[in-house]
């Protein structure tokens, strides 16, 4: 067995590897909530232009710079997660960041502590759960810190940004593209300092054909309350309007009612047959409110959250409607 399969947030490719992508997404936000900036840092294997790359997010504006590195500049571990790409280094205690390159310059260091793990079991290794051993996934996804406490300033184009006492969170993608559609939101600057929260919900090609799968946590007073498809979670509503995403989850012994209101969205890369060809729109400024119920109807939790991650490729309500047709009355 694949070690590796068991430590998701190392490096799984290799750099021989063709139509393949992988990268790491590390966000931070400022105690006032006044900075957010996620850095995510990344391998791009075709063809005609393999690099890796660092993509800059600035949450606030939408402002997102893609700078590209050669394969040379890439280096990793093969344990734990640490990540270089160029001058600057990745892992899950801290970042170093020395970026000085296409007119964007960023030096600092920012270190990670009280770090939340996502839960590991034998058969689920993480968020992807038994499909974590699946071998011919188009993408796979995984958690590396649900939530962690902030210190320390970085310097963007002579600005100093101070995110001492602010809110990180760290996850991964890897595999040769994003699915076709999705939706994806990401919070944990909620009343309760110690709330995290993570949904996707995804058009997943299958043996020929696809199913629409989900992989959800809502962490509370210390304890992860788990929905995805593979633990027969259910997707009870999935709506949308023009401002706003309503989703309603239910597992064996709770249901969350999530609503997110859209806010500043910018531009992010995303790859396609391992090719960071692919533009979607990404808000790191959102907003997320979340009911979580007993199975009696009793609230467990209220909550919201500013400062939210969301991506909504809209093509992803035709294909639940198509997975989950009306039921026609006899």
């Amino acid at each position: 067995m694949n070690i590796s399969v068991y430590r998701p947030e190392v490096f799984q490719g290799n750099l021989n590897k063709k139509n393949y992508f992988e990268g790491w997404y590390f966000k931070h936000v400022s105690r006032d909530l006044g900075h957010v900036y996620s850095f995510i840092p990344g391998v791009s294997l075709t063809g005609n232009n393999p690099h890796s790359f660092i993509q800059v997010i600035n949450g606030i504006t939408g402002k997102t710079d893609y700078l590209s590195y050669s394969l040379e500049e890439f280096s990793w571990d093969k344990k734990s997660l640490v990540v270089r790409v160029g001058k600057s280094v990745f892992t899950e205690n801290h970042i170093d960041l020395d970026i000085d390159k296409d007119g964007i310059r960023v030096k600092g260091r920012l270190t990670y502590r009280n770090n939340v793990k996502y839960p590991k079991r034998l058969f689920s290794p993480g968020i992807m759960g038994w499909y974590s051993f699946i071998p011919f996934m188009e993408c796979k996804h995984g958690i590396v810190s649900v939530n962690h406490d902030i210190d320390g300033e970085i310097i963007i184009n002579g600005n100093a940004l101070d995110f001492t006492a602010g809110k990180g969170y760290i996850e991964k993608d890897w595999g040769t593209s994003f699915p076709e559609a999705w939706i994806w939101m990401q919070a944990n600057n909620f009343a309760d300092h110690n709330t995290s929260f993570n949904f996707s919900i995804a058009k997943i090609p299958w043996m020929g054909k696809f199913f629409v799968g989900f992989i959800a946590f809502l962490y509370v007073n210390k304890k992860f309350f788990l929905f995805s498809t593979y633990n027969n979670s259910k997707l009870i509503d999935l709506s949308h309007s023009l401002d706003s995403v309503d989703i309603t989850l239910e597992n064996h012994n709770a249901v969350l009612r999530i609503k997110a209101v859209k806010n500043t969205f910018g531009e992010l890369i995303a790859p396609v047959s391992g090719d960071m060809s692919r533009r979607i729109k990404e808000s790191v400024d959102s907003e997320i409110v979340l009911d979580l119920f007993d199975k009696g109807g009793k609230l467990i939790c209220h909550d919201s959250s500013l400062r939210a991650g969301l991506e909504v490729i809209e093509k992803i309500f035709d294909y639940v409607r198509e997975a989950n047709p009306p039921k026609k009355n006899k």
